[in-house]
């Protein structure tokens, strides 16, 4: 973190939080150590849904590619709301992406205001197609802490490779209004990203998207490996240059994933992710939410987190990553280089 968004950040704690998050960090590594799950306190973040829908048709995505199984939809407000009120006095920051464009959401910056007044930390990752400059200025009035851009080309034909249907130019212009109105209301939020998602058709592009983000003055560039889903025989968008691979080859012409499973996550005992309609699923990776481990329109966060189902779950891990699907592709699956 660049020093004005650590700095924000630290303001944003308070001794409940810290309390709470060494609670949960303690549980963690007595459960490495003894071998069966202990879990304290309440997660440190969560990842809230505000939408299923996108414009966009990319390939390795479940909302581009239209292919989910379950019930699609927005995050209402009141919703949002009640489950902010419930957990916000532990959480240190708020996740405001799963599956979706966000900004598709027309109560979205509404949402990132309430948890903004909540002296939470905030942060969403767009497309960034929906950032004219009145969605710009309200984005930055919204209290927003850290705003996500995925760049996956500097250039049109690039780009679309990946970003199916997308326009670099909106995406460009979107960012520079974004910067515009930082200056004009003298903020220092949101801290803009731009996320470079490695494949091998944008991967010669990495020196130009750092010169890009400081042209328009971007904050900070993120480069971030591509999960794919048919990666055992080798994939067109695995790169070149292996450093940003998530997969491996073999002798035998097969892939496999850089690292071996471990039987132990810490995603499990201080993140989870909720569903725009309510369901609690253990991680980012379970985009089709097969994994529900509880249903917050019947019981509190507090009693799914600490329920049979969670406790289940979590002796599963210890038991077996290798026997659980979303965890079978998953081991560095979000690791990024600045």
């Amino acid at each position: 973190m660049p020093y004005r968004d650590t700095r924000n950040f630290l303001s944003k704690l308070s001794f409940r939080r810290l309390w709470n998050a060494g609670k949960v960090l303690a549980s963690y590594y007595l459960t490495r150590l003894s071998g069966r799950p202990i879990q304290w306190g309440l997660p440190m973040t969560i990842s809230i849904e505000p939408t299923t829908a996108c414009n966009l048709r990319c390939p390795e995505c479940p909302s581009g590619l239209r292919a989910f199984t379950r019930e699609t939809g927005n995050l209402k407000a009141d919703f949002f709301r009640k489950t902010i009120d419930e957990l916000s006095r532990d959480l240190i920051y708020l996740i405001f992406y799963f599956q979706g464009e966000p900004y598709i959401n027309p109560q979205f910056l509404e949402m990132v205001r309430y948890a903004h007044q909540q002296k939470l930390y905030t942060i969403t990752s767009t497309n960034g197609h929906f950032l004219d400059d009145q969605r710009a200025r309200e984005t930055v009035e919204s209290g927003l802490d850290r705003l996500i851009i995925s760049v996956d080309g500097t250039t049109q034909e690039t780009y679309e490779q990946y970003r199916k249907e997308g326009e670099l130019a909106t995406v460009l212009e979107g960012a520079r209004n974004v910067v515009k109105w930082k200056k004009a209301l003298n903020s220092a939020t949101p801290h803009i990203i731009f996320q470079f998602l490695v494949v091998r058709p944008n991967e010669h592009q990495i020196p130009e998207i750092y010169r890009l983000a400081e042209e328009i003055g971007v904050d900070e560039v993120k480069l971030k490996t591509a999960q794919i889903y048919d990666y055992e025989r080798g994939n067109p968008l695995i790169p070149t240059d292996l450093t940003y691979s998530r997969y491996l080859p073999q002798p035998d012409g097969t892939w496999r994933t850089r690292h071996a499973l471990a039987n132990h996550c810490w995603k499990l005992w201080h993140a989870c992710v909720i569903t725009w309609d309510g369901m609690v699923v253990p991680c980012c990776f379970d985009k089709d939410a097969t994994h529900r481990l509880g249903d917050m329109k019947q019981r509190s966060f507090r009693e799914i987190w600490q329920g049979e189902e969670y406790q289940r779950f979590r002796s599963q891990i210890l038991e077996g990553r290798d026997q659980i699907d979303i965890c079978t592709n998953c081991t560095e699956g979000c690791k990024v280089w600045g």
